[in-house]
């Protein structure tokens, strides 16, 4: 669900799936891979799920940041 009532995104499992794997083959062509660690920093949608199970998929740590940190506070979380 967006911020604002009445603003969500529905997804089926299919396009979730496909979203993954083509997150996932997104990483892997960044040279990300099993245990490497990813930040990701974006607001609760799709996009954000589907980034969290690529990385899930191909082995990689990663994190969450929403937004509402400042540069310090973001900067200490990723570090972390």
């Amino acid at each position: 669900e967006k911020d604002e009532p009445g603003k969500e995104v529905q997804v089926t499992y299919r396009e979730l799936l496909e979203l993954t794997c083509r997150l996932g083959n997104t990483l892997k062509r960044q040279g990300v891979k099993r245990g490497d660690r990813v930040t990701i920093y974006m607001p609760p949608c799709p996009l954000a799920v589907a980034g969290m199970l690529a990385c899930a998929r191909i082995g990689a740590v990663h994190a969450v940041v929403f937004a509402g940190f400042s540069a310090e506070s973001l900067a200490d979380r990723i570090r972390d």
